[in-house]
């Protein structure tokens, strides 16, 4: 037997141009420095999110590395008419040999906005599948228990009719007003915070979408349809619709999420929640369809509502365009203030077809105004004459 010949095998050569091989003073760190924390020490949230998209007026020096057809590139400003401190200032001319150097950095007020839920990745992962999974309990538990026979007829009807419509206010301002809007907000903090309030109203018209199905099966003459007639033909849907429609429509980013989040969602959306079905519900024998809307009102009042106030708090009290946002946004409440109260009114009529009645349709309407009233009062903005219609 022959001895097979020595292979000859490469040996590594090390020139220090490896990952992770340069050393210099921060190379032991375990934590970015290139930014400013919004507190004492920076967190996981900031690590991922903060910076993750650059800018030539901050970091990136060799200008924007994808643009559109007319020539701009990355997420021009001017998609919104608000400013925040630095806005009107050019883009650094950007040459080689410059070294980056433009303004002083942060020089752009955009980033300084912090998402007070820290939402990223998987926070958003984590927090749907938790509300998914209670949801699916609940209502699994109501099939085995056998508690929706216990309905009586008129309040499946107003189920079938009322609940459904819902779901088309849920999907279509997720789908086409938050998820657009998270495009074009000019930093990754802003489009972190609002593609999760986006997720949070698909999934919730989704939540609202699985329990028409599972009505539709455990209730005998249940019309799972019946959302459809009542989103498009119902007078006392029409409001809202025309409403929600309009929003989808509306170009600047700014004023998307300032009428949704600001005047449309504590005016119509907390009113038809909170003072209709979470009140009405239980006096009628219905203990699951409170679980199902109450995760979309926890959804925005304790998540959505959040963020919208410290963003819009940053551009109120920003220390070059305070003035100018405040204008417009009193603009804007001029114009959205009266469409979400004629929607609101429009709804009325559903307030009588239970059998046993939620508070008075007046009642719930006043608290959802002093609602608006005080959150206008945190962004620093007088409550419009518009009000007291």
């Amino acid at each position: 037997m022959t001895t097979p010949a020595a292979r000859s095998v490469p040996k590594p050569v090390f020139t220090d141009a490896e990952a992770g091989a340069k050393v210099f003073p921060d190379s032991t760190e375990r934590r970015f420095n290139y930014y400013k924390p919004a507190k004492r020490k920076q967190s996981h949230y900031e690590d991922v999110t903060v910076e993750v998209q650059p800018d030539p007026r901050h970091y990136l020096s060799q200008g924007w590395l994808y643009g559109f057809s007319d020539g701009r590139g990355g997420y021009p400003l001017d998609w919104t008419i608000l400013k925040a401190w630095g806005s009107d200032r050019p883009e650094p001319e950007r040459y080689p040999g410059s070294g980056g150097q433009g303004y002083e950095w942060p020089a752009l007020g955009w980033h300084e906005f912090r998402d007070p839920n820290e939402e990223w990745e998987l926070t958003l992962y984590r927090y749907n599948a938790n509300v998914v999974r209670q949801l699916n309990q609940n209502v699994e538990n109501a099939r085995q228990t056998k508690a929706f026979d216990l309905w009586n007829r008129n309040w499946v009807r107003f189920v079938e009719r009322n609940i459904g419509a819902w779901m088309h206010v849920d999907h279509g301002l997720g789908l086409y007003l938050y998820a657009n809007a998270n495009r074009r907000a000019p930093t990754n903090m802003h489009n972190n915070a609002i593609s999760v309030n986006s997720m949070h109203r698909i999934r919730s018209a989704q939540d609202l979408a699985l329990y028409n199905l599972t009505l539709s099966e455990e209730i005998e003459g249940f019309d799972g349809s019946a959302h459809i007639e009542a989103w498009n033909g119902d007078p006392a849907w029409q409001g809202v619709r025309e409403t929600a429609e309009q929003l989808t429509g509306i170009d600047d980013w700014c004023e998307a999420i300032f009428a949704a989040n600001v005047i449309f969602e504590p005016l119509v959306g907390e009113l038809f929640r909170s003072h209709l079905v979470q009140h009405a519900a239980p006096r009628n024998g219905d203990f699951v369809t409170p679980t199902i809307v109450g995760a979309a009102e926890y959804d925005f009042s304790e998540r959505d509502l959040r963020y919208t106030t410290a963003m819009f708090e940053l551009l109120t009290d920003d220390r070059e365009f305070a003035d100018h946002n405040k204008r417009i946004l009193r603009e804007w409440l001029g114009v959205w203030v009266p469409r979400a109260l004629a929607a609101a009114r429009t709804l009325q009529p559903i307030w009588s077809q239970p059998d046993q009645k939620p508070p008075r349709f007046e009642d719930g309407l006043d608290a959802a105004k002093n609602r608006f009233a005080g959150i206008l009062s945190t962004l620093s903005l007088e409550t419009p004459k518009e009000l007291a219609q």
